[in-house]
């Protein structure tokens, strides 16, 4: 896998994507393999004490044990790339770290992965990240009734205090916060904290005075 920064002003910027990818191939490089043990195990014979040789059943049960450990290592990943085929499709957010030690969150759907020396790669937003760097995974209606839920608070909590709205300034906005909730399910209404409902309910009725007064005045003109 091609590790490839991007140049800014001539200076190598490091990306969250390539740091998820490098602390990834660094854990990779210090795995131990079948061809490492082997060559271990020919240098422990070779150099092993003359007078006190080494039996063949110590060495069968050497590489017997080296056998399940690596059968074991194998289940492990395939379980891992199975793991890794299932979040395709999902929201996800993957925590990194830079070199600094800092911490961030990246969030976004799997579109696929990618899978180099065993090892799976989730594509987020066309970046690469490690699996072992996945940190919560999200579903898609949860996230989506939350995300509804914030943007409603924040646009209530922009509204001036209820006295000092009025039809032309303020209407609009409630007149849209009211028809948000109409068309929200009772599952994304459950997001919305009943006293944040509540502060809506009053500049709702508040608006309706003022538009009945209004009204009023202009019968009586």
């Amino acid at each position: 896998m091609a590790l490839v920064a991007p140049v800014q002003n001539g200076k190598v910027v490091e990306t969250d994507s390539q740091n998820s990818l490098s602390k990834a191939t660094q854990t990779t490089g210090k795995d131990m393999d079948k061809d490492t043990f082997l060559q271990l195990l020919v240098a422990q014979m070779k150099y092993q004490d003359p007078m006190e040789p080494t039996s063949n059943t110590e060495y069968i049960a050497q590489y017997a044990q080296f056998s399940q450990v690596e059968a074991i290592s194998n289940m492990s990943g395939t379980m891992e790339m199975q793991r890794a085929s299932a979040l395709v499709g999902k929201n996800v957010y993957i925590r990194t770290t830079d070199a600094s030690g800092e911490s961030k969150y990246i969030e976004g759907k799997v579109d696929y992965v990618v899978y180099e020396n065993n090892k799976p790669y989730l594509s987020i937003n066309e970046n690469l990240y490690s699996i072992k760097d996945l940190d919560t995974v999200v579903d898609t209606d949860y996230k989506n009734a939350f995300n509804k839920a914030e943007s409603f608070t924040i646009a209530l909590n922009k509204l001036p205090a209820v006295v000092n709205i009025t039809i032309s300034g303020e209407g609009k906005t409630i007149d849209e916060l009211g028809e948000t909730y109409k068309n929200m399910s009772d599952y994304e209404k459950s997001f919305i904290a009943s006293d944040t409902y509540s502060r809506y309910t009053k500049y709702a009725e508040k608006l309706a005075e003022l538009r009945a007064a209004a009204l009023t005045e202009n019968t009586d003109s």
